[in-house]
């Protein structure tokens, strides 16, 4: 396969240097950059030669200026920009004569992703969610022991999410419910993806707690009665591992752990080799968790049933009794 060019959106932010490395690991060349922070030297350890802007105007100037001379022009534009800018961002490499490929979430409400399949209609070109959960062994083999054990009884299952961030967090674009719709969109999306995947369509969603450091609730699913809860806390870090690991994530299936704190290294890149092979995760394939995630961000708090609260959020209720009430 002929390398292609990419351009990167938002190439200082967070999750920007995994796209970058899985470029360059599926042979293909970042050629152009932009970002208003200038703070990318990151660049020249994937691709020196990579022009740089942070004028946004300028950016396009070049892309089109690569697009009339023919050779060279952009193949794919990809949007890591904050949230609420995907869907500007994501336009306009489509009306480059682009693919896209956009971090998640491709954008905060079922109207802008209708206005996004309006932008592919026009232009004839195809937008990619990064949905790296889809490729996690350890959510294989969850959906395997699902079609195995299909009895017509509901799984009982809890899922756990806690992803320490300093105070630049909140102190960033993340931390504006504005910009970032919060951290239930911002890292419960390809969670509430892998719900759907492995445990059919949503019946009925609560929300127990929510703030701008982590939110609980209960999902129930054709195949499943969920407990789930987010958290950018430190202090919600189960003991056995605070202060040696920042990151947290299990799922708990009937009693069965399904533990995938690990092993996120290379999915970005196995997600850029499906999609060079035209397998990617369009707009229809991220609609059901966008669409859950707007539901939450647009349902009031309210205090859990028994046997629908998640026991991080039962114990944190103990301690503080304004949580999860």
């Amino acid at each position: 396969m002929a390398s292609k060019n990419f351009a990167l959106i938002g190439a200082a932010g967070y999750i920007a240097p995994r796209h970058m490395q899985a470029i360059k690991a599926t042979g293909n060349a970042l050629v152009a950059a932009y970002d208003i922070n200038d703070s990318v030297g990151i660049i020249d350890s994937v691709s020196p030669d990579c022009a740089f802007f942070t004028e946004f105007e300028s950016f396009l100037e070049h892309a089109w200026r690569l697009r009339r001379r023919g050779e060279g022009a952009l193949d794919y534009v990809v949007v890591c920009s904050p949230n609420h800018l995907h869907g500007a961002h994501v336009m306009a490499g489509l009306q480059l004569g682009c693919d896209v490929i956009c971090e998640k979430p491709l954008v905060p409400t079922p109207d802008q992703l209708d206005e996004l399949r309006c932008g592919e209609t026009e232009t004839g070109r195809r937008v990619y969610s990064i949905m790296q959960l889809r490729h996690h062994p350890a959510i294989h083999a969850l959906r395997d022991k699902v079609v195995a054990e299909a009895s017509g009884a509901k799984h009982e299952v809890e899922l756990t999410y806690i992803t320490s961030r300093g105070p630049w967090y909140l102190a960033s674009w993340k931390g504006d419910p504005r910009k970032s719709f919060g951290v239930v969109a911002d890292i419960g999306v390809h969670f509430f993806d892998m719900l759907h995947l492995v445990f059919g369509e949503l019946e009925r969603l609560v929300l127990h707690y929510s703030d701008d450091r982590k939110a609980a609730g209960y999902l129930e699913y054709e195949q499943a009665r969920v407990r789930w809860f987010l958290s950018i806390d430190a202090e919600d870090l189960p003991e056995e591992v605070r202060g040696y690991r920042s990151t947290h994530r299990a799922i708990l299936c009937d009693g069965e752990a399904f533990e995938f704190s690990s092993g996120f290294e290379d999915l970005h890149t196995v997600s850029y080799r499906e999609v060079l092979a035209g397998r990617g995760f369009g707009i229809d394939a991220v609609r059901h968790c966008l669409q859950t995630v707007h539901a939450i961000r647009g349902t009031h708090p309210e205090a859990p049933r028994k046997g629908e609260g998640h026991p991080r959020l039962l114990a944190l209720a103990c301690n503080n009794p304004g949580v999860g009430s």
